[in-house]
């Protein structure tokens, strides 16, 4: 019997997926249970609408995603902080920090996307990798200055 899971169940699929199971197992605990409905063509067409639906989206994601690396990548962008005599930096450059320098100058990144090995303590210029996508990435290149 086919049926549409509702939700993950271990040893037969995820969620959304139309799966060939036993009469007695399906009806007897899957649908009774409320992780599973019978498989009707009509469900299966909504199932195969949504899908096509989110690979666009996820297409569509990727596409900007690559834009914005190929805009931003090599750039420069500058982070101030306070400082002291000799370029003694009060406190430290994080992801955040950065984030939000990419955001003043108009690009929407969020500061998790910032790959920082650890936080900038000096003064200088320090290139810094951008993890966008699960394999896109760029490389810019931030200059902290002293306020």
């Amino acid at each position: 019997m086919k049926v549409v899971l509702l939700q993950d169940v271990k040893g037969q699929g995820k969620k959304g997926e139309v799966v060939d199971v036993n009469e007695g197992y399906a009806r007897n605990f899957l649908i009774k249970k409320g992780m599973a409905e019978v498989a009707t063509a009509t469900k299966i067409n909504d199932i195969n609408q949504k899908k096509a639906a989110a690979d666009f989206h996820h297409s569509e994601e990727v596409k900007a995603t690559r834009e914005l690396a190929k805009e931003i990548n090599g750039k420069n962008f500058t982070v101030k902080i306070k400082a002291g005599q000799g370029g003694k930096v009060f406190g430290s450059i994080t992801g955040a920090n950065i984030a939000e320098a990419l955001q003043a100058a108009g690009y929407k990144v969020d500061k998790k996307k910032v790959a920082l090995s650890s936080p900038i303590k000096t003064l200088g210029e320090y290139e810094v990798d951008l993890k966008l996508m699960e394999s896109i990435s760029a490389k810019i290149r931030v200059t902290v200055e002293a306020e």
